[in-house]
């Protein structure tokens, strides 16, 4: 497995960021694109107490030894590739050996969330939401909520 965790960027950017990389990440590492995930925890970068945020970020690449082999163009690709999402980037490798990987799969479901198998809850929610307006609507009190409060 290839990880990729982004510190100092926000969750939303980095989720984009998969979207565009991991094709190109797996291709790289000649690896299937369900062997490359990215990380994107709650992190603030600091500087002598002031918040580097999107102004510096550090990328932590861990991958299995064998692919230390393409570890200068995998720094290429994640320096150029992130845009200008950062004004700074850093990227550090680990690497880790086969042994050191387990990994377990319930075969009962998809191994990822995709936009092909993703529930939509928006719309499970309108199907609620459009009863509770009514209920709402019927529920409406018309009375004098000041009655019996000093005045």
């Amino acid at each position: 497995m290839i990880i990729v965790e982004m510190c100092g960027l926000d969750q939303f950017v980095v989720g984009n960021l998969s979207k565009e990389l991991t094709p190109l990440v797996a291709k790289l590492y000649e690896v299937d694109e369900n062997e490359v995930v990215f990380l994107s925890p709650q992190t603030m970068v600091f500087h002598k107490g002031v918040e580097q945020t999107s102004w510096n970020i550090i990328i932590k690449v861990e991958a299995p030894e064998q692919f230390a082999r393409v570890q200068d163009k995998m720094a290429d690709l994640l320096l150029h590739g992130i845009g200008e999402v950062a004004i700074h980037v850093n990227v550090v490798f680990s690497y880790y050996s086969a042994d050191d990987f387990y990994k377990k799969v319930n075969d009962d479901y998809p191994l990822y969330i995709t936009e092909a198998n993703l529930v939509d809850l928006e719309e499970e929610d309108d199907e609620f939401d459009d009863d509770d307006e009514e209920d709402e609507e019927e529920d409406i009190y018309t009375g004098d909520i000041f009655k019996g409060l000093d005045k």
